[in-house]
């Protein structure tokens, strides 16, 4: 089952990084945030990708098509450019990188890559997000109901701590923000049938994924939820990068299911 990972867009929000490479790209534990999210796949048996590239995307070109001569030990005749090479430590991935154009929305980006994938079921997730989702459970849950598309739905932390306040203006309770048992989120992770194709409208460049498609196939009874109750975090902006930074380093990294 191939595996589509949205990594073409601008990362606005995390611009003191984005500026000088494309979001996906970004680093935790020195690995791009990218590969971390590849690792989750291929550490359960996906390894087919299809990049969707836009804003710098020669960057993640570079990447890969140099990624097997920096992570592998070598010897370079430089005089005739012979290489021998003695190991490798590069993963077992299969990457086809795709221009799916500098501006083109999410919903357009899909669109473009049908062609590369056939007749067949695949998944899906943007190149921001990690968790340690049980992809062989999520498969399973999307085989369980006939029904084109299915997204991991996410309970987010709260980020602000919540108090009480009396008449008087005096502080009752002051805690920690929970998890909201009644509110769940667009996680990403998605699985999807080929007829997901058919919830793209013409105009699809100009239109997010999660915006009409995905209410389409809300409404249309065609949407199913797979709710994950562990680690997830997005890396939205800077503070957020930190914050998985700190947990790689920390051997706390629960998305690392490698």
């Amino acid at each position: 089952m191939k595996v589509v990972i949205f990594a073409g867009g601008m990362g606005t929000r995390i611009s003191e990084e984005s500026h000088l490479r494309p979001k996906p790209m970004i680093e935790i534990g020195n690995k791009p945030i990218l590969w971390h999210i590849m690792k989750i796949y291929s550490s359960q048996g996906f390894n087919d990708f299809i990049i969707c590239l836009g804003y710098k995307g020669y960057m993640i070109k570079e990447y890969f098509f140099n990624y097997f001569l920096h992570n592998s030990d070598v010897t370079i005749e430089v005089k005739n450019n012979k290489v021998n090479v003695h190991n490798t430590n590069a993963e077992d991935f299969r990457v086809t990188l795709v221009e799916t154009g500098l501006n083109t929305r999410t919903a357009g980006r899909l669109k473009r890559i049908e062609e590369h994938l056939k007749d067949e079921d695949f998944m899906l997730t943007y190149g921001d997000g990690v968790a340690d989702i049980n992809l062989r459970s999520l498969l399973e849950f999307h085989n369980s109901h006939d029904r084109t598309a299915t997204v991991t739905a996410i309970q987010p932390t709260g980020r602000y701590g919540m108090m009480q306040i009396k008449p008087d203006n005096s502080v009752d309770v002051f805690k920690e923000k929970k998890k909201d048992d009644e509110s769940w989120i667009n996680g990403g992770f998605f699985v999807l049938r080929p007829s997901v194709f058919d919830h793209l409208p013409a105009n699809a460049d100009e239109i997010m994924w999660e915006e009409s498609p995905i209410q389409s196939l809300a409404k249309m009874d065609q949407l199913r939820a797979y709710q994950h109750h562990g680690f997830w975090k997005c890396m939205d902006a800077l503070r957020d990068k930190y914050e998985l930074e700190e947990l790689w380093t920390s051997g706390n990294a629960k998305w690392k299911l490698w």
